[in-house]
């Protein structure tokens, strides 16, 4: 069994060489990005006890970022002192990852893996499941596996959409038919996940959610913030029991 979707990756890979163009394909992200690690780091220091200031915030925490593409968010993880291994199933991303992060001198272990494939001497503190569940087969298997790498107590991050009209209308008809923010093609409204769907399969693999956010374009202001909309995008945080 596998959780990777060959049409998925080569979509992806189509577009490797723009990962890191704040200006090409994935300008969405890279507006999105702020936001993403504000909640991430908040998050992180609350669970593990660490003051939100300290320059090496993430020092001596191992982390797993599924799903990384070109390291958008690898990058500033490790940037923050964290042991950071990034891994996706297209291997033009990892190529492009890597050649990043040694432009940035940030030593990130990249791997052209799945979850499934990926075999560890030690287990992770904390795993990002960004914008990644929408996009793979078999969601049973990939948190699954994700168990498996996660240590006890460890914190999960699940980012992705929620399957609602509105979403429909905001994230496929608004970002890939009119605003052309993403190619067209790029999601599928039918592998969107709802909330309490994605929640319920996180307590049978003995998760528990910690807390759950949504996350709004403020077109006035052109930029993310955090809400309790869960309509569109929205953020769990879950530890493993």
């Amino acid at each position: 069994m596998t959780t990777i979707n060959k049409e998925e990756i080569q979509k992806f890979s189509n577009l490797a060489d723009e990962w890191w163009d704040v200006n090409g394909k994935f300008k969405p992200l890279h507006m999105f990005n702020p936001i993403r690690i504000e909640y991430i780091l908040d998050e992180i220091s609350k669970h593990f006890q660490i003051n939100r200031k300290r320059k090496n915030l993430l020092q001596n925490l191992e982390i797993l970022d599924i799903g990384c593409g070109g390291g958008l968010i690898s990058e500033p993880m490790a940037y923050l002192g964290g042991n950071v291994t990034g891994i996706d199933a297209a291997e033009k991303n990892i190529k492009v990852a890597s050649a990043h992060s040694n432009k940035s001198n940030l030593k990130i272990n990249y791997l052209n893996k799945s979850p499934e494939q990926l075999t560890v001497e030690k287990k992770f503190d904390i795993i990002l499941n960004l914008e990644i569940v929408e996009h793979v087969d078999n969601l049973d298997l990939y948190l699954d596996s994700c168990k498996k790498l996660l240590k006890k107590n460890g914190l999960m991050f699940t980012a992705t959409i929620n399957r609602t009209f509105i979403s429909y209308i905001k994230a496929i008809i608004g970002a890939e038919y009119i605003l052309r923010w993403l190619p067209i093609g790029t999601h599928d409204w039918n592998k969107f996940i709802k909330p309490e769907e994605l929640q319920k399969k996180l307590t049978d693999k003995n998760f528990l959610t910690h807390d759950i956010k949504g996350l709004e374009f403020n077109p006035v202001l052109n930029k993310w913030k955090k809400s309790e909309n869960l309509s569109v995008n929205y953020i769990i945080t879950s530890i493993k029991n």
